[in-house]
């Protein structure tokens, strides 16, 4: 059975040669026939960029002087985040300090319509008004619907309520629901530019060349230098026959002394 909370809607459907609006509260039955339809509005689009350049990288943490001048810090850097730069992509792993990097985020949002048409086909078997109405469906089964309070309903182009329903009725009727949405799109571009080389030298300023350090000369260690085995003649044997002689002349001297002394204690 269809809730009854559908009862405040509104039904459009025929009834002989006449037209007849009524509003029901459908029941769930296998009569019950449903299409839903999508109309689409006009969609706007937000585009935010953003601007930096790379002051720092240490594994998958990054800081960003933002174009403002302030300092962003991105931690835990997917390897997944990508920026095309020079046609090719760049991830945390290969991104080098003075990278420029931009980051595009476009958002579209379109207005949606979803409607939804409930149909029922019947005959109206018996009426208790103003509240409710029972129709014998299309397989021969009956079922109940509440009609809202105030309903008029137009027969032979006349205006009337629910009293104006009669037993054997022909109805066709129908609900329309209307619920607007808003659909969401986000799309991320990511660019960036490599770091610009080193300025070329001004050929008008000389450069400054660094000698580099000469390497240290290896000498051979000097051999000791051993003891000769003949000493040198460094002096004649003058001397030393002088001194022999001097040493024969006082032995002789000493042997007169005795000599003479042993002479006198001789007498």
């Amino acid at each position: 059975m269809i809730s009854t909370r559908l009862s405040r809607t509104i039904w459009r459907g025929l009834l002989g040669g006449g037209a007849l609006c009524i509003a029901f509260s459908l029941p769930s039955a296998a009569q019950v026939q449903t299409s839903k339809t999508e109309s689409h509005g006009a969609g706007t689009k937000e585009v935010k960029v953003e601007r930096g350049t790379i002051t720092y990288i240490n594994g998958n943490s990054v800081v960003v002087k933002m174009d403002d001048g302030t300092l962003r810090h991105f931690d835990n850097v997917p390897d997944s985040v990508t920026f095309m730069v020079d046609g090719q992509p760049v991830n945390i792993r290969n991104a080098k300090v003075g990278m420029k990097l931009e980051k595009q985020t476009v958002v579209t949002t379109t207005p949606k319509v979803i409607t939804t048409v409930e149909t029922v086909t019947g005959k109206v078997w018996q009426v208790n008004p103003p509240s409710t109405v029972i129709l014998t469906l299309e397989n021969g089964e009956n079922q109940q619907f509440k009609i809202p309070k105030g309903q008029k309903f137009m027969i032979d182009g006349k205006e009337t309520d629910a009293w104006g329903l009669k037993k054997g009725m022909k109805v066709s009727a129908q609900r329309v629901t209307e619920v607007p949405e808003t659909v969401v799109a986000q799309e991320i571009k990511r660019t960036g530019s490599a770091p610009p080389p080193p300025p070329a030298p001004d050929p008008a300023v000389p450069i400054l060349v660094v000698a580099a350090p000469a390497a240290p000369v290896q000498t051979a260690a000097a051999e000791p230098e051993k003891a000769p085995t003949k000493l040198p003649k460094t002096a004649s044997d003058l001397p030393l026959i002088a001194l022999l002689g001097t040493l024969f002349c006082g032995l002789s001297l000493m042997a007169m002394t005795i000599r003479v002394i042993s002479s006198r204690f001789a007498r």
